[in-house]
């Protein structure tokens, strides 16, 4: 299993020259569970809003594109995941779907392929990039 952090995702969908080539090769590996967290969606849809990431349709038209591009599992938040993001201290940044990928992450023991430094440096994760 392999958690994908929102940038990941993006990219992969977009800009997969963005992506290391590590990440990239492991995103491809069909051997890999690919897993989204469901407040990437929400991450999403405002850096669309909020004209971050430009694309010629609407939100949700591009994440049900994006979903149908790849064998994704979409894991929702439960009151775990929700206990332990709230519980992470501050080696983790106060931004909450970080601290959800995060949880995600660590409660499934699957690494989180991202290019945040934060979380690339938190001790509390493994990360691909």
């Amino acid at each position: 299993m392999i958690v994908l952090d929102t940038c990941a995702i993006i990219w992969d969908a977009l800009q997969t020259s963005a992506l290391s080539p590590l990440a990239a090769r492991t995103i491809k590996d069909t051997r890999n569970e690919l897993i989204i967290c469901d407040i990437s969606f929400w991450e999403i849809s405002m850096l669309i809003k909020r004209k971050r990431l430009e694309i010629n349709d609407t939100a949700s038209n591009f994440i049900n594109i994006l979903l149908q591009s790849r064998s994704f599992h979409i894991q929702e938040i439960t009151p775990e995941i929700a206990e332990l993001s709230v519980s992470l201290g501050a080696e983790i940044n106060n931004d909450p779907a970080d601290r959800l990928i995060a949880a995600t992450s660590i409660l499934g023991n699957a690494p989180v392929i991202t290019a945040d430094k934060n979380l690339r440096e938190a001790s509390l994760l493994k990360t691909i990039w």
